[in-house]
């Protein structure tokens, strides 16, 4: 059974919006950092975000910093990223993962997390 489950994957055109969400089954998110990740066909993987639990804080690659925002609803134990300007780059199978927090840090790093999902596949086309 997966300890993580993403949902809101599918296909935009150019331009277009995609909201993804991250739950876990079997624990709450409480002081933990939360990684999102991508990869695309023949690519190697790639940190995107990152959010702190309970210190707010997050991190994010540059090439997504001004169009995607990633966010942490506590009454929902779930953590979302919202992908707006989509880009044909944006394409790939997008993993949430989890991991010890510590103060002040939120990397974007897939060492630092030791849970993952499933991912859930995005696609951007015309």
């Amino acid at each position: 059974q997966a300890r993580l489950v993403e949902s809101g994957g599918g296909s935009a055109e150019p331009g277009g919006s995609l909201r993804l969400s991250c739950k876990p089954t079997v624990f709450t998110l409480d002081y933990y950092v939360i990684g999102w990740f991508r990869q695309a066909p023949g690519k190697e993987r790639e940190g995107i975000s990152c959010i702190h639990s309970n210190e707010g804080i997050t991190a994010y690659a540059d090439s997504v910093k001004g169009r995607f925002i990633t966010s942490f609803d506590k009454a929902k134990n779930t953590v979302h990223l919202q992908m707006n300007n989509l880009r044909p780059e944006d394409a790939g199978h997008y993993y949430c993962a989890t991991g010890p927090a510590f103060q002040g840090r939120c990397p974007i790093a897939a060492g630092a997390f030791g849970t993952w999902g499933q991912g859930t596949q995005v696609t951007v086309s015309s």
